[in-house]
């Protein structure tokens, strides 16, 4: 009896599912349709290119073993890609040789490029709107307008700048954006997805948590709309991956976006990613995954300085509506340090706490209202407010303390300044020297063997260290 192309497939998927889980046997074989046999040349269809790369890359070796079983050691495997150049056209196919049966390697040249199927099903559902409309999932009040810049986020920033005016057309492709919690990466990373939308409007962007990422994953898989799942990312302009560190241990989740990156990446689309810790850094994650991050710009946010804290909480006002004295700000400011979340719940409490009370906000209510909160987030004075402290104390200009001038006055303030940080901070004597205009460590050495000299010998002086002294623990 002569062998058809259904029979030997039959026969071929029998193997295959004695070998692989039931769920991939599903997702990956169910959906393959046996064209012809010649010969012995066996000739599948697959749903896409996406497809024909998966079974490629997991299971190359049990389809060559299985065919050879089915046909002999000259048995040769060709896939059928069924390709959609647009929707106003009929889908054609495309045959490539399996890179297990006598082809030269599996990265063949594929005539046209996949493009969304007309059915897709789209992970963010949106009832009443059209195919390839879709909501970008993005807040709209992360804006470059509201993200203050400073020091701590200058080139992140800088950088996103360029790619929201040119997605996909900068060296800043991927695009990666890492720094502790509540350090603005996800602002930021809306924000450019924002400003593409505004500036862009028909650019297909989509904002997603590597957690949501990993749900639909799973969700495709159950529902065998894997193809469904792969060809909506693939076909945005712009994916904004949020927390990708979060990806640690899902090897399947890496392999489905490891496609999905590759896609965009060579199709000039653009892709933007937020972590915890730089590229060097983050565990659980593939080599193969974490050299395409290296790509592009990894642009870390840092913890804000003084003046950035400041600016941060008086534009929040700002945009509240609400005006609140300088020294209540700048105290706040002082205080909480660890991330610009914590900043403005501080105040955002410090506000409820005043309304509840029916008590006009100023420093004493700031201080009494927030010890605890405060207690809790200020590790140590920073030496931006012992600095400032010093300067008001002695009313000399902050900035003429790292200046290079010998005035009796300055050096004065220059080196409390040094001896304070030293004794109130856990901060090295190389980074005391180097805050304090680029001394080195024998400079704040000797800075604090003055003082404490001056302190033994000079009653006025001594008076002047202890009264800064009691103004920093009363902070």
């Amino acid at each position: 009896m002569e062998k058809t192309c259904t029979h030997v497939w039959e026969s071929c998927l029998q193997i295959i599912k004695d070998n692989i889980p039931s769920q991939s046997f599903k997702t990956w074989f169910e959906p393959i349709t046996p064209l012809r046999l010649e010969g012995s040349v066996l000739t599948i269809q697959v749903p896409s290119l996406f497809f024909y790369e998966w079974l490629e890359e997991h299971y190359v070796g049990l389809l060559r073993k299985t065919i050879k079983n089915q046909l002999g050691d000259s048995g040769r495997l060709e896939y059928n890609i069924v390709v959609e150049k647009s929707s106003s056209q009929k889908p054609y196919t495309t045959n490539i040789p399996s890179s297990g049966n006598g082809a030269e390697g599996k990265n063949q040249s594929i005539p046209m490029p996949v493009a969304l199927n007309k059915d897709i099903k789209n992970p963010f559902v949106i009832p009443g709107l059209k195919k390839l409309q879709v909501d970008p999932q993005l807040n709209p009040n992360y804006t470059f307008e509201n993200f203050i810049e400073g020091d701590c986020n200058r080139l992140a920033r800088s950088a996103g700048y360029a790619v929201a005016a040119k997605p996909g057309g900068t060296s800043f492709n991927p695009l990666m954006v890492y720094g502790g919690v509540g350090l603005g990466k996800t602002h930021l990373a809306q924000a450019i997805g924002n400003e593409i939308k505004r500036n862009m409007p028909d650019k297909l962007v989509i904002y997603v948590s590597c957690e949501k990422f990993c749900q639909q994953f799973v969700d495709s898989l159950k529902n065998n709309t894997i193809n469904d799942f792969v060809n909506f990312y693939q076909a945005m302009d712009v994916i904004i991956m949020d927390d990708i560190h979060n990806f640690a241990g899902k090897d399947k989740t890496q392999d489905i976006f490891f496609h999905i990156f590759n896609h965009l990446h060579q199709s000039g689309k653009q892709l933007i990613i937020t972590s915890d810790k730089a590229p060097k850094d983050l565990a659980g994650l593939e080599e193969r995954l974490l050299s395409r991050f290296k790509w592009g710009l990894s642009a870390d946010l840092s913890v804000p300085d003084i003046e950035t804290r400041m600016a941060i909480l008086k534009k929040k006002m700002y945009q509240d509506g609400i005006e609140l004295p300088n020294d209540v700000i700048e105290y706040v400011a002082h205080n909480i340090d660890n991330n610009v979340r914590e900043l403005e719940g501080a105040m955002v409490s410090l506000l409820a706490q005043s309304t509840l009370n029916k008590k006009e906000i100023d420093i004493s209510l700031a201080k009494q209202m927030l010890k605890n909160f405060i207690k809790n987030t200020s590790k140590e004075i920073s030496m931006e407010y012992i600095q400032k402290l010093v300067c008001e104390y002695f009313e000399v200009p902050v900035e003429m303390v790292k200046s290079k001038t010998r005035k009796r006055e300055i050096v004065q303030a220059r080196q409390i300044s040094m001896y304070l940080a030293k004794s109130h901070t856990k901060t090295s004597l190389k980074s005391i020297g180097a805050f304090f205009g680029g001394r080195d460590h024998s400079t704040v050495i000797y800075a604090c063997q003055t003082v404490e000299d001056l302190i033994d010998t000079d009653k006025k002086f001594k008076a002047y260290v202890h009264d800064i002294q009691k103004k920093l623990k009363m902070s």
